[in-house]
């Protein structure tokens, strides 16, 4: 399977590239490889990924990318976000920018290209306020405490949207602390 990646060169971007190409699938990873996070352990990450034949990488943004357009992917997994919920608070405007019209975009261009299946990172912060532990999925998600969870809600929203639309399969990942 020819399988994209976006944020291919964070934390669990980078591992899930690794295992796809152990497995011998073609990763094409992309990533704007900005400073939220050191820079350099994503080039390190990034070194690692280019010992494999069936990696490419590609330095883009997923807000104004086209490489869906461009490629014939069977997959497209999207973990590029901004994230964290402090900085989102200083920051709204980027987070809705990034999450949410960088999410649209990739989905737009699924749908333009067929893609049939799209994998998304989001965050176990849209639970926000919740008084009910352990959280569920089915819970009632009725007060949210930062940019950065309502972003990943909307993602998760506009997910559906596209999957009742246009049939893609979306699988939305609620991340927790992943260290």
């Amino acid at each position: 399977m020819k399988i994209l990646v976006t944020g291919c060169a964070g934390f669990i971007g980078s591992h899930l590239c690794e295992e796809l190409l152990k497995e011998k699938h073609n990763v094409v990873g992309l990533d704007n490889l900005n400073d939220y996070y050191d820079v350099t352990q994503k080039l390190n990450n990034l070194k690692i990924l280019n010992t494999y034949e069936n990696f490419t990488f590609c330095k883009d943004d997923i807000v104004t990318t086209n490489i869906i357009s461009s490629n014939n992917f069977d997959v497209v997994v999207n973990l590029a976000a901004m994230a964290g919920v402090r900085y989102s608070l200083q920051n709204p405007t980027l987070y809705m920018k990034v999450n949410i019209e960088g999410q649209t975009n990739l989905l737009q261009q699924c749908v333009s290209k067929k893609v049939p299946h799209f994998v998304y990172a989001s965050s176990s912060s849209v639970y926000g306020m919740n008084d009910k532990v352990p959280f569920s999925e089915k819970d009632s998600i009725k007060k949210l405490n930062s940019p950065y969870a309502a972003s990943k809600k909307a993602t998760e929203t506009i997910a559906q949207l596209y999957n009742q639309l246009y049939g893609i399969s979306t699988i939305g990942l609620r991340f927790f602390t992943v260290y």
